[in-house]
């Protein structure tokens, strides 16, 4: 039972801080909402495939996008 409420709480809170993210990266609305969305998925990440992979797929964008070359 404590197992499926720990998922259950880590799953809540990637959605959460992935809306809220979504919410502040809006343009005129000021805030961090980007690294908002990237820790959501993170902890996402933990429970579900698809958020491991958007994720990475993020942190290989940001790292293209500074001109540093992906670090594995």
């Amino acid at each position: 039972m404590l197992r499926q409420t720990v998922r259950a709480g880590r799953v809540a809170l990637g959605v959460s801080l992935v809306a809220i993210g979504v919410v502040l990266a809006l343009p005129g609305v000021p805030g961090p909402g980007i690294p908002i969305v990237f820790g959501g998925l993170s902890v996402l990440s933990t429970e579900f495939h698809w958020a491991r992979r958007l994720r990475d797929e993020m942190r290989r964008g940001f790292s293209r996008l500074k001109g540093g070359s992906h670090g594995g």
